[in-house]
């Protein structure tokens, strides 16, 4: 993962995560990566990751397989 800030990216959040509220990530294309930034500090740049990292995360997650 890096931490980055790159500007021009169409930043997307789920319908489902409590409308205006701040209390959400929010997920861009960064080329053949995922950018995951917060979205109540969005000034703190983003992470990037491969998207097969992503999707194995939200497997594991939507699985039951971490305590969150």
């Amino acid at each position: 993962m890096e931490s980055s800030s790159k500007a021009g990216l169409c930043w997307r959040k789920s319908r489902y995560s409590g409308g205006d509220t701040g209390q959400c990530v929010e997920l861009a294309c960064v080329g053949d990566s995922v950018g995951i930034r917060d979205s109540k500090s969005v000034e703190n740049g983003h992470l990037t990751v491969a998207r097969t990292a992503l999707a194995a995360l939200a497997g594991r997650i939507k699985a039951g397989d971490l305590d969150l």
